[in-house]
């Protein structure tokens, strides 16, 4: 009986045990994602997707006391993506959120009175739900379809299936609208809309101010940003014009890292990508990105090159040019911008009336789109159908394709009949048709011509004088130009240069930037040669000089790694430099290019290139007799000849340096991540400024990464290389190295830490460039240990002096030809 009790009682305790047991695995592993009519959810508790990437509850935002009810990242609590009583907060945690039995879902205080409360039409079994998504949503018993969902009420981020614009038949509007501050939800001053006049666009405002548009839809992406390419693979952009709508979203592929988008409160827009490896968001992208993102900075008609920043940026398209007293030396950096922003004027009258015209179209090439609010959009008509139609409407100032999913030339048609505004030069932009008085083409027409009318015996006269006309015009242009130019850089005339260039013809054109055009030009022997024609909107005294610090800094250097001036014009108001011709444009044609381009660059080759940079660096630096500091090192001013030799180009900003020198420089060359930290911030000048730019380079160069003005590529390389694990900052366009290749992959390893060490903070840390040509070269050499490279950019001098001169865009590699 004993017995029988025992085992009586060891069953009870068994059968408590399971209980227990199974009360606390159904508690762990499944956490409610819903609830229903008569529950609630208080301070502490949650609801978690299903697949438990979002989380609902309450929180207190960075350092505040007052607490929320949002939605979260699961695998990082502190990135809210949606917050439901942002301008209503509880003061403490006696909040509840109540699904009562009239189906209405309600956020109450301690108080129980209600803070924030969705509307939407009452049923029997409604449910609440948070979805995979990140989607809150309200629907009627199984039915997917959503009485009320947060997509439908945005804060200031975007996740995947949701979307920007507007219903056209109720007029409601989808926006994102940044936070107060880091501790304050509340609705800041910046919002985030798609502009549905004209083509779709997204604006950035900041309160009822234009900001940044990112270009306007061309079938696969927003046209000022191409970098959305880079990531397509794993997330699809989407817009929609109908009827019923104008929207913009994105969906991301499956097994895509989780993502999203978010306008932050400092007015920034970000699209964030969630690194498992690193438990890090890692930035895909950021604007603005640089000045010419800012809203019509270069005023109507004004073209801005970002690659220009010793000019101030801003240019105008052809055929316009600014008012002659703009950017003159008394001028303030604000009061040059000012006037940038009042834009460009037209150099001639068109001539278009009653249907009748003479005026032509100049192609504006590789460029982000104007604002077309106010333009007119035909999507069925061909590009060469919008050509004609813009001509016979004297309104009508440029037109532009406005699809370009079908490759070529594009399809449909977008008409501008007011100035455009935000204009800027963009990698893989598109071609702007910008009408222009006939005048404007008149010098590209004139061609010689010989009209022969007499007997046989004339023709034959006439014949031998032309032959001798042109013999002796070959061997003027042989001696005017030489091969290799002695100390003094001789100057040409203009007759000889539009001699080589087709009389400047348009398809000559290899490049082109906000301040001067490069052509290619064929000399009578058979030799290309690069022709570097300043616009006339370039030809303030700023410019002038910049032009003159160009042709004298050039005339006394000679370096197999430094690009050679050949001759120089400077007659009336013409300024041309004139170029060896670089086969292979500028490495970062290469270095940030498409994979195919990329992996031409093998890891010896781009060894090699390195090596052939830090040399040109160096033989600036002392090797030629003077020091001189080019000041504006980058992938772009590095151009690459036939045999992938790198030559340092642009030396327009260049300035010998003399220890002793008085009086502080008055143009500062700040060019976004490139800058030295102490020339960025306070305009301190010194040969160390070029090796913090050279180490920018060799860190690109390595990785097929650019830095940009956040310091991405250098705080990423600085962590691979504390982790050890420099390998993994490697393009990974490049063919792999083999494990049979021991000693390429140390010299890579060795060329970051060189890397790391040129971007150290202060000056003095830094090696010289003649000790970093020795640790390229020479394994013996002792390479010091690295800090932590500086990442803030903060506080840059603004140029003081800057507007409208010779600019950094030869061979720009936004406006190369690769065709």
């Amino acid at each position: 009986m004993r017995a029988t009790s025992q085992l009586l009682v060891h069953d009870q305790l068994l059968l408590i045990t399971l209980f227990l047991l199974s009360v606390q695995t159904t508690a762990a592993s499944g956490a409610r994602d819903r609830f229903e009519k008569g529950q609630n959810l208080t301070d502490g508790d949650t609801l978690v997707s299903p697949d438990g990437s979002f989380t609902l509850g309450f929180f207190s935002p960075g350092a505040s006391t007052k607490r929320y009810l949002g939605i979260w990242f699961s695998v990082s609590n502190d990135t809210v993506c949606w917050v439901a009583n942002r301008d209503q907060p509880l003061p403490d945690k006696s909040g509840m959120l109540v699904f009562d039995d009239l189906s209405s879902l309600v956020l109450v205080d301690g108080s129980r009175r209600t803070v924030w409360s969705p509307n939407f039409m009452a049923a029997s079994a409604a449910v609440v739900q948070l979805l995979d998504s990140g989607n809150l949503v309200v629907h009627n018993g199984s039915s997917s379809a959503a009485l009320w969902q947060s997509f439908d009420h945005p804060t200031d981020t975007l996740l995947p299936d949701m979307k920007l614009g507007k219903d056209l038949w109720t007029g409601a509007e989808w926006q994102l609208t940044a936070w107060r501050s880091a501790d304050d939800p509340s609705p800041g001053d910046y919002r985030r809309t798609l502009e549905t006049k004209g083509l779709p666009d997204i604006v950035l405002w900041q309160g009822d101010v234009k900001r940044y548009r990112t270009g306007p839809w061309n079938g696969l992406y927003f046209n000022g940003v191409p970098e959305v390419t880079a990531y397509a693979d794993k997330y699809t952009l989407r817009a929609t014009t109908s009827p019923w709508e104008v929207t913009y979203g994105y969906t991301a592929k499956p097994g895509a890292p989780l993502t999203r988008v978010v306008v932050n409160y400092t007015g920034d827009v970000e699209r964030l990508m969630w690194d498992a490896g690193t438990r890090a968001w890692k930035p895909l992208f950021k604007g603005p990105r640089d000045q010419c993102d800012t809203y019509a900075r270069c005023g109507p008609f004004g073209l801005c090159d970002p690659e220009a920043a010793s000019s101030g940026f801003c240019g105008c398209v052809v055929g316009f040019s600014r008012p002659a007293a703009a950017g003159t030396p008394s001028q303030s950096a604000q009061e040059v911008n000012d006037t940038a922003a009042d834009g460009c004027r037209r150099d001639a009258a068109l001539d278009c009336a009653g249907g009748a015209t003479t005026d032509g179209f100049a192609v504006v090439r590789r460029v982000k789109l104007p604002d077309t609010q106010n333009a007119s959009v035909d999507m069925n008509v061909t590009l060469e159908g919008c050509r004609a139609r813009c001509f016979a409407d004297c309104s009508c100032r440029a037109y532009a394709a406005a699809d370009i999913r079908g490759g070529g030339d594009g399809t449909g048609c977008v008409m501008w009949a007011d100035a455009i505004v935000d204009l800027r030069l963009v990698d893989r932009g598109q071609d702007l048709y910008l009408r222009l008085s006939k005048s404007e083409f008149d010098d590209q027409k004139e061609f010689p011509t010989l009209l022969v009318v007499a007997p046989v015996a004339s023709g034959v006269i006439v014949l031998l004088v032309v032959s001798l006309i042109w013999w002796r015009r070959k061997r003027r242009i042989i001696g005017a130009i030489p091969q290799n130019p002695a100390m003094a850089v001789p100057s040409v005339n203009l007759s000889i240069i539009k001699d080589v260039t087709g009389n400047f013809s348009e398809s000559n054109i290899i490049g082109q930037g906000g301040f001067s055009i490069i052509y290619k030009g064929l000399l009578p022997e058979g030799r290309m040669i690069a022709v570097k024609r300043l616009k006339q909107s370039a030809l303030t005294t700023k410019g002038k000089k910049d032009f003159g610090r160009e042709v004298e800094v050039m005339a006394g250097l000679r370096h197999g790694n430094l690009v050679r001036l050949l001759a120089y014009c400077n007659e009336g108001k013409e300024r041309i430099l004139i170029y060896e011709h670089m086969q292979n444009k500028s490495l970062n044609v290469y270095i940030f290019g498409i994979p195919k381009l990329r992996a031409l660059l093998s890891w010896t080759r781009r060894l090699e290139l390195l090596h052939g940079i830090a040399h040109g660096v160096a033989y600036l630096h002392g090797g030629s007799g003077e020091s001189v500091i080019h000041r504006d090192i980058k992938p772009g001013n590095i151009l690459l000849d036939d045999e992938w030799k790198p030559k340092i180009a642009d030396f327009g900003t260049a300035k010998l340096f003399v220890v002793d020198q008085a009086g502080p420089d008055q143009t500062i060359v700040v060019s976004p991540g490139y800058a030295a930290p102490e020339y960025a911030r306070r305009g301190d000048m010194t040969l160390k400024c070029d090796v913090y730019s050279f180490g920018v380079v060799l860190l690109e160069t390595i990785s097929g990464e650019r830095n940009g003005g956040l310091h991405r590529l250098l705080s990423h390389a600085w962590e691979l290389w504390e982790q050890n694990r420099t390998m993994e900052l490697l393009d990974t366009a490049v063919v792999p190295l083999a494990k049979s290749e021991p000693e390429l992959l140390s010299e890579l390893k060795r060329c970051i830490q060189i890397g790391l060490l040129c971007v150290q903070e202060t000056p003095c840390e830094r090696p010289t460039m003649s000790t970093v040509v020795a640790m390229l070269t020479s394994t013996a050499s002792q390479i010091d240990r690295p800090r932590r490279p500086v990442l803030d950019s903060g506080g840059v001098v603004q140029p003081s002096n800057s507007s409208h001169g010779l600019e950094t865009d030869l061979l720009s590699p936004t406006t190369i030809d690769l065709t």
